[in-house]
């Protein structure tokens, strides 16, 4: 099974109702809480796609994460296990395959907006042009027909999932193109040869964490992300990975639970808020 095809079925099965898939977890409802369930792990209460366990004192949301969760098993095994259970009739399929997702729609190409959008991100951003250059060239950056600077999320096959959109106007705004799927892959930037991997929180800051660190590979998780499809791959790979996600509370958090599920990696913050303040800064 392909990445892409791992993401596609990732995105059918992580909506699957909970309380669906926790009697085949071996766990039963409580009498008196209709929220609450005993599982093989401690007692767990369900809102809607969250779920909290009590003892453990963790939680997580979706069909996916609570699989993980009470087998104690990886990603891709927890998504393999529920759809064996969905194929083979134990779980109702008519209420666990989610609605189809949107195909990606890539943002339309304008290169008439091309200098406006890297004035902003040479100017605004201090991003060096010969970082951009390349990216440009290989059309894994480029402007959208709004003027928004685009950056393509590619899987390890190399084929776009998804684009993050970044607002070059005095208006801040920041976003993913319809039907991305950042799970199943990522904008990246490397020179090369490089001799470690740092996780970043957008493009933007990839890339300037690659300015400022040149021997790393710098990747876009578009957002946090404590599980992505494509990270096991790296790891296999055995380059040191850090998770650079932004110096703040929720970077921290995120980064911490990052680091939990993955002990190989280890935590690299930016000096100020995220790299593109560190490059701005310098």
């Amino acid at each position: 099974m392909t990445y892409t095809q791992l993401g596609r079925l990732a995105c059918e099965l992580r909506c699957t109702p909970l309380e669906i898939i926790l009697p085949a977890l071996a766990s039963v409802r409580d009498r008196t809480d209709r929220d609450r369930w005993q599982t093989p792990l401690g007692s767990i209460s369900v809102n809607g796609p969250k779920f909290f366990n009590w003892n453990r004192q963790t939680g997580g949301g979706g069909a996916i994460d609570l699989v993980m969760h009470l087998r104690q098993v990886d990603f891709k095994e927890a998504i393999l296990w529920l759809r064996d259970r969905v194929d083979a009739g134990h779980l109702p399929a008519q209420q666990t395959r989610a609605a189809s997702f949107p195909a990606f729609q890539r943002p339309t190409r304008d290169d008439h907006q091309l200098p406006k959008v890297i004035r902003y991100l040479t100017i605004e951003r201090g991003l060096p042009r010969e970082l951009l250059a390349p990216l440009v060239t290989r059309g894994e950056a480029y402007a959208d027909r709004r003027g928004n600077a685009a950056f393509l999320l590619l899987d390890l096959e190399g084929s776009a999932v998804g684009a993050e959109l970044r607002g070059t106007t005095s208006v801040k705004w920041r976003g993913m193109a319809a039907g991305s799927r950042k799970m199943a892959g990522y904008f990246s930037v490397q020179g090369p040869s490089s001799e470690k991997i740092i996780l970043c929180e957008s493009a933007i800051d990839a890339i300037s964490a690659h300015a400022l660190i040149p021997r790393a590979k710098c990747i876009s998780t578009a957002g946090v992300a404590s599980n992505p499809l494509w990270l096991n791959t790296l790891l296999a790979r055995d380059i040191p990975i850090y998770c650079g996600f932004d110096n703040d509370a929720a970077g921290d958090l995120a980064a911490e639970q990052l680091i939990s599920r993955y002990p190989q990696v280890r935590r690299l913050a930016p000096e100020h808020h995220d790299w593109n303040d560190d490059l701005l800064a310098k």
